[in-house]
């Protein structure tokens, strides 16, 4: 598995920022969801990086939140730095 810089380094900084805005127990959307799978090298890479928190929405899926770590590490570089994370080049 990737580092989480490596992987939070690949998304856009409207991602970033919609992922900080959720916070550390936002339900992510499919669409970040997804994102996070590209940043991690495809579909389903992202896996780990997300993690179930045990209830689904109204279709049946699983909601799904960063893992703690992910979203803590998230936090605490924008907090210290908020240019700390490495841009991805598109």
């Amino acid at each position: 598995m990737a580092s989480i810089a490596e992987v939070l380094g690949r998304l856009t900084p409207e991602e970033l920022d919609e992922l900080h805005s959720l916070g550390p127990q936002g339900h992510l959307p499919r669409y970040l969801v997804d994102a996070l799978d590209r940043a991690a090298g495809g579909p389903g890479s992202g896996r780990g990086y997300y993690v179930p928190t045990g209830n689904v929405n109204s279709n049946g899926g699983p909601l799904l939140v960063l893992r703690s770590d992910v979203s803590g590490w998230l936090l605490n570089s924008r907090r210290e730095d908020p240019d700390s994370l490495p841009r991805h080049n598109s």
